[in-house]
């Protein structure tokens, strides 16, 4: 059995599912989809999984913008925007599709 964390992830695959239907997404707000969809996770997971997604292909850095506003910790914000890429396999979850569908409407 080889070392280490399993290639695949429950959580992983969820985040693909919901960045398939958001288009591209910074870590906090695929944090707050996927509280609201799925089982609790913490942050720290979503940002872990963002960063070995896009280590092993199925996410990538789209953009990387730095939003001034009044932050707890500053005026400034970085937000890293990820979008699918080419090893992701999206399964089309209906429920998510019904979601985001939802909220464009409201």
């Amino acid at each position: 059995m080889p070392k280490g964390r399993p290639t695949y992830s429950k959580i992983r695959q969820n985040m693909v599912e919901l960045l398939f239907f958001m288009g591209k997404g910074y870590g906090y707000e695929i944090y707050k989809a996927y509280r609201e969809l799925y089982p609790p996770v913490t942050m720290r997971s979503i940002y872990y999984h963002l960063k070995k997604g896009t280590s092993i292909g199925e996410f990538k850095v789209e953009d990387v913008q730095i939003e001034k506003g009044e932050y707890s910790w500053g005026e400034m914000a970085k937000k890293t925007y990820y979008c699918l890429g080419s090893k992701a396999k999206p399964g089309m979850d209906r429920r998510i599709k019904d979601y985001f569908a939802k909220r464009k409407t409201s």
